[in-house]
């Protein structure tokens, strides 16, 4: 394969584990959320599915039942801190912020613990390719283009569908935008709220599940993932609260984060070792770029929600 397309197919791959996180960043803020616990999130997410993995070892269950009981176990550790940042600030009405700070903190400490006990023999070298189906044999960059990325397209497609074109995506902006109001039509907002943030944080920690069992496949990889939950929340203002926008977007922060690697591997071109840290900036420079934009042509339908980060307190409507 050509080294420029398999680069493209590898930023494409790269792009997912950005795409399910700001997918589930993005839900969580439309009901008014901003979630700083999505790195944790995503570092949970891909500790329980392997964790998963890990005890199934090496029965003589059916490829299939596998990845969806690695799928599941993935959703069900991410949902379950979701449940823990929905209490703390829905419920109790905690400082977004520093609840989310503080899960990013347990999460990716717990994560390490747990990835330290496990064996990646049993829970990465055979799962993988169940997970890499229909290109698992392939040596190039398009083996990472299996079940969990088409997942997470599917995912990205069918959120936006859900929240610009349903009831309940109607019901959740309302939320997000206003509560107060939203409570005075009879909307129930602890429920939207808690609902939003669970389901957010469930597809967020596919994302970490995907690129530690699928993208990398490396005993070392959750070692890296806190780092792009953070780029995962900066790909939500990129992609301006749009779910379908992640799947470009993504990619453009897949191309942009990896091309410190692939540049210097280009004989034509010269990078010194001080550059390289420069390069991976990219993707933080075009989101300050894109947010510079978006304020500049003041759009509504471009702007985060009017509640995003404010406690509701349903006795001051």
């Amino acid at each position: 394969m050509n080294i420029w397309l398999n680069f493209l197919i590898d930023s494409l791959a790269f792009g997912a584990t950005f795409m399910y996180g700001s997918t589930g960043e993005i839900l969580t803020e439309k009901a008014g959320h901003l979630n700083l616990g999505i790195p944790g999130i995503m570092c949970m997410g891909g500790a329980g599915g392997c964790l998963m993995l890990n005890l199934i070892g090496t029965s003589s269950l059916p490829p299939f039942l596998i990845v969806i009981l690695g799928i599941l176990s993935s959703v069900l550790a991410a949902m379950l801190m979701g449940l823990i940042y929905s209490f703390l600030t829905v419920t109790l009405r905690a400082n977004q912020n520093v609840t989310g700070l503080a899960l990013t903190t347990f999460g990716v400490g717990l994560m390490k613990v747990i990835m330290s006990k496990l064996s990646p023999t049993v829970y990465l070298v055979t799962p993988k390719a169940y997970y890499r189906w229909p290109f698992a044999g392939r040596q190039d960059s398009l083996q990472c283009l299996g079940v969990l990325f088409f997942l997470g397209v599917a995912i990205a497609a069918v959120s936006s569908i859900v929240l610009y074109r349903t009831k309940v995506g109607l019901h959740l902006r309302a939320v997000g935008e206003n509560p107060a109001t939203a409570d005075a039509v009879g909307i129930n907002v602890t429920r939207y709220k808690y609902a939003a943030t669970c389901i957010g944080s469930g597809i967020a920690g596919l994302g970490g599940f995907y690129y530690i069992i699928d993208y990398m496949a490396s005993q070392e990889a959750y070692l890296s993932l806190e780092a792009f939950g953070w780029l995962s929340i900066a790909l939500v203002i990129f992609a301006l609260w749009r779910p379908a926008r992640t799947i470009i977007g993504s990619t453009i922060f897949g191309f942009l984060f990896s091309c410190s690697s692939f540049i210097t591997n280009l004989s034509f071109i010269q990078v010194t070792m001080a550059m390289k840290p420069l390069l991976k900036m990219l993707p933080y420079v075009f989101t300050i770029i894109v947010l510079i934009i978006s304020s500049v042509r003041n759009k509504r339908e471009n702007q985060p929600p009017q509640s995003l980060g404010l406690p509701y307190f349903r006795e001051n409507r």
